[in-house]
């Protein structure tokens, strides 16, 4: 018997970001993957990583979009975030778009970078990678475009020389309260799989789900951030009636969603709920929210909810 999973009546708090976007290109999918997996790795949480990344999607033959890559090759578009609350944002997100560029997708074979954001505001992204030419660098028109061309021992490395950067959305989220772990794990594995179907996000934990949601503030002063004791289940017992899980259930997943704007992370939200809500022993689908004290960029997850867009 099929049942489906209550939607609770909350929302989920996001924030607001700056974020870069760029494009991946590769003779094959084998290393445009591991370009990709490594540019986004420790990019899970902005608590103790330099940035948010993750995937958005693939595009160039075969997908969806055949004709959107410059060099005619499979690529895939990788976003990185920093939160707009940061002072040093800028230098953050130039810092974290340089050094994942640099150690992660030119040292891997076969692959170039394309810049996807065109903005008055830019960072010399493709000048500082061509220092490591050693001189040798040079600019070059290829595919349309003003490139730096960095000779390698591979062969060579074509990169645009700025990348662009604009405002965008962090914190969107969905919580899974299942019945068991297995069930909380494939409704917040289905619903990171959604996600991929809605252009202009991504997800950033490990395979786009997180076991690990957390508070803000600690018991140790050092830390800012904690487990959230109160949604964790096998403290239910423990904490009796300041627990706020609710009974039957045994484990509570959690996937975090960035992207362009909004509208955007909120398409994917419902995207993801469609895809996840029949997954059976999925109890319940619910956000994480500090009632407006962390961001004020809200997303309902009843739609009957949501302010009326914009005209």
């Amino acid at each position: 018997m099929t049942t489906t999973a209550v939607i609770e009546d909350t929302y989920a708090e996001a924030f607001r970001s700056i974020y870069s976007e760029v494009l991946i290109t590769a003779a094959s999918r084998k290393w445009l993957d591991h370009a990709v997996a490594a540019a986004t790795g420790h990019a899970s949480s902005t608590i103790m990583c330099d940035c948010e990344a993750g995937l958005d999607r693939y595009v160039g033959p075969g997908t969806s979009e055949p004709d959107a890559t410059p060099d005619g090759r499979l690529g895939a578009v990788v976003q990185f975030h920093v939160p707009r609350f940061r002072k040093d944002r800028r230098e953050a997100l130039e810092r974290a778009t340089l050094q994942r560029i640099a150690m992660n997708v030119l040292t891997c074979p076969t692959t170039r970078c394309f810049n996807l954001i065109d903005s008055e505001d830019y960072f010399r992204i493709g000048r500082k990678i061509a220092y490591f030419g050693d001189r040798h660098e040079r600019l070059v028109d290829a595919f349309g475009r003003k490139m730096w061309w960095i000779p390698t021992m591979g062969g060579s490395f074509q990169i645009d020389r700025r990348f662009g950067f604009r405002d965008g959305i962090m914190g969107g989220n969905l919580w899974f309260l299942g019945s068991s772990e297995e069930a909380a794990v494939e409704a917040a594995d289905r619903a990171a799989q959604a996600v991929l179907d809605a252009p202009g996000t991504i997800t950033t934990f490990p395979g786009g789900v997180a076991a690990s949601a957390s508070k803000a503030g600690s018991a140790y002063s050092f830390l800012f951030a904690s487990t959230y004791g109160e949604w964790c289940p096998e403290l239910k017992d423990k904490l009796g009636d300041s627990s706020l899980v609710p009974d039957g259930v045994r484990s509570i997943m959690e996937i975090i969603i960035n992207g362009r704007d909004l509208a955007t992370v909120t398409q994917a939200t419902d995207l993801a709920i469609a895809a996840c809500r029949e997954t059976p022993g999925l109890l319940k689908i619910s956000a994480g929210n500090y009632n407006g004290r962390l961001g004020k960029s809200f997303i309902y997850l009843d739609p009957s909810k949501r302010p009326a867009p914009a005209t």
